[in-house]
């Protein structure tokens, strides 16, 4: 499954000079300034559209995370199990990566898709994030795929319509329920968050007995610490 969610690489290596002289040695050290050099490049290479493409307004990342349930997790362990997938600038180059995910509904055991602005990692200790919170939706199986897709559409094509307010989604893939969530900036702005959750109700189409709860990223830290009697850690 891991080869699903490589992100597509850069293939730009750059010209290596060649100098016979050198010793093998040698060799090997530039070889390896040169690869360092270029994946440094790469990183630093910012994601455009593409000529006669269409533009989104921001920039957003795909994420993919799994892990064993039951097995604690701090910070550190959370961030380094988080894989990114790629990001995108326009709509043509979000549906190449799209095109070839494997949708939510046919994932199995503890996963998680995210979609955030290029920039914002999806951890509560985000600077985006830390003084935001999120909308949680707890869907019954098969549902999630659905979901998903328009959740992520609506959010690409600006529909929440708070400015810059929006963080990213979430979807969460568990055994008895799977779990959307989309998280904003700032937690004390209620009519934000009043008109997040109407516009999500809309275009999810969701029943209006649906249950919706919103949750601070400090109030998830907390809820986390408690349960596990940590202190200063982070888990999902």
């Amino acid at each position: 499954m891991n080869n699903k969610f490589d992100a597509l690489k850069d293939d730009d290596s750059g010209d290596h000079d060649q100098n016979e002289e050198n010793s093998t040695q040698k060799d090997g050290e530039k070889e390896k300034t040169e690869r360092d050099r270029s994946q440094s490049s790469s990183k630093r290479k910012a994601v455009v559209p593409g000529p006669a493409e269409h533009p989104l307004q921001y920039n957003y990342t795909f994420w993919y995370s799994r892990r064993t349930p039951g097995r604690p997790t701090s910070s550190q362990s959370y961030e380094q199990n988080i894989k990114q997938i790629g990001t995108f600038a326009s709509v043509e180059q979000f549906w190449r990566f799209y095109s070839h995910m494997v949708r939510p509904g046919d994932l199995t055991g503890h996963s998680d898709f995210h979609l955030f602005k290029e920039g914002i990692k999806p951890m509560w200790e985000d600077d985006a994030n830390k003084n935001g919170g999120k909308w949680i939706i707890r869907l019954r199986k098969g549902l999630a795929s659905r979901c998903w897709e328009n959740l992520i559409l609506a959010m690409l094509g600006e529909q929440f319509m708070v400015g810059e307010e929006i963080c990213g989604a979430v979807v969460s893939v568990r055994f008895q329920e799977d779990i959307i969530s989309i998280w904003n900036k700032t937690a004390s702005d209620q009519a934000t968050t009043a008109r997040i959750r109407d516009t999500l109700r809309r275009v999810l189409n969701l029943p209006p007995n649906t249950i919706m709860e919103y949750k601070t990223h400090t109030d998830s830290i907390k809820a986390w610490e408690e349960f596990h009697g940590l202190v200063n850690s982070s888990g999902r």
